[in-house]
This record gives C-alpha cells, sequence and structure tokens, in this order.
C-alpha cells in the first residue's frame, strides 16, 4: 500500500496510533471531496510531532510537509498503525 492509500485509510478525527514502539496522538482532516487531507501527528510523552497538508489536484498529487522533510511524513504515514 502506497503512503496516498495509507494516508486516505486512515479515519477523520483524532486517534491513538503507534509509530516506532511509542504511542502518538494523531489528527486527520479531510476537505473538498478528498481532494485535501491535513494530518498532525505528536508523541504522546515526547516531543517529536508530524505535520502535513496533501492535494490531489489534477495533474498529479502533492505532499506539501509542514517544516520538516518529505521523508520523515512518509516514513510516519506508511509506518503508523491503529492499536
Amino acid at each position: 500500500m502506497s503512503y496516498r492509500e495509507k494516508l486516505r485509510a486512515f479515519p477523520d478525527g483524532a486517534q491513538e496510533v503507534l509509530y516506532e514502539g511509542k504511542r502518538w496522538l494523531m489528527r486527520k482532516e479531510t476537505h473538498l471531496d478528498g481532494r485535501l487531507i491535513k494530518l498532525y501527528a505528536e508523541e504522546l510523552g515526547g516531543n517529536d510531532f508530524v505535520s502535513l497538508n496533501y492535494y490531489e489536484t489534477a495533474s498529479a498529487p502533492l505532499l506539501k510537509p509542514c517544516e520538516m522533510p518529505a521523508e520523515k511524513v512518509i516514513a510516519f504515514i506508511e509506518r503508523a498503525t491503529l492499536p
């Protein structure tokens, strides 16, 4: 499953996820009939976070991480699991 498919598959709202053996609180919002996804996650008991906007455009999907490398965001999406 690609990171785009997994991102779409996460339910909207807030939920706890596991990532690298740690608990995170993740919030996902889907807007514009699925063409915009906003995701913010923070490590519970730590100070790490992940933040992104994802756009489905006519030409190509566009991932816009917020002040972090795209690799960090993609790794989180690919490896985060719902407990």
